[in-house]
């Protein structure tokens, strides 16, 4: 008979950064993102394949490479629960909750939008912190109903909140001058190397045209 463990949620901090502007909470990190020591770590999670295709990226593979896809898009990520007693990774199974503060969180951000992912992580910020969020569908493979797809069309609503549709057409707008060396160096300056217009006029292209399917 598989037994409890009482376990805290220390071993991974909260990731977020001055300019974040949303906070997407999970119930409790998995046995492998607490292997890992980073959220939605587990191999068959699709948390951040959903998150790529939606910015239409690359999907990040290395814990390095997903960090620094997140404080890109201003993302945060964090669980709503501070500690517990669990079987495994099994949300099911919790019991014996106590959820984390987010204060500290939002007062050093710009998070102006909370969202949960999942069943239990919704259930229980609605019983101990509030209703002023919205809740995404699990990413874990345990939601077979729900396609990658279908997945992505849900978490578009997290879009109008990061301002992706005004950022990237800002950053195209920015181009018009980049044939010129005064256009170069301002390019350089303002967005770094790795700014590459034609990117960007395909993120518009292949996601901007279809947020409302």
């Amino acid at each position: 008979m598989k037994e409890y463990q009482h376990i805290t949620h220390d071993s991974i901090k909260p990731f977020y950064n001055k300019d974040s502007k949303i906070l997407i909470l999970g119930s409790f990190p998995s046995i492998g993102s607490r292997k890992e020591g980073f959220y939605y770590a587990y191999k068959t999670n699709r948390f951040f394949k959903i998150l790529s295709k939606l910015f239409c990226e690359e999907e990040p593979i290395t814990t390095e490479e997903r960090k620094v896809f997140l404080l890109r898009h201003n993302i945060a990520l964090f669980d709503v629960i501070k500690e517990c007693d669990i079987i495994n990774s099994s949300d099911s199974s919790i019991k014996n909750v106590i959820v984390n503060d987010f204060s500290k969180i939002i007062s050093e951000s710009k998070i102006s939008k909370i969202f949960t992912t999942g069943t239990k992580a919704k259930e229980l910020y609605l019983k101990y912190v509030g209703d002023n969020f919205i809740s995404l569908p699990s990413p874990s493979a345990a939601n077979a109903s729900m396609s990658i797809d279908e997945l992505v069309t849900e978490y578009k609503v997290i879009l109008p909140y990061l301002n992706w549709l005004k950022i990237n057409i800002l950053l195209l707008f920015t181009t018009s001058r980049a044939n010129s060396s005064v256009g170069r160096a301002h390019r350089s300056q303002r967005w770094g190397r790795q700014f590459d217009p034609g990117l960007v006029h395909q993120n518009l292209r292949k996601c901007s045209l279809n947020l409302d399917k």
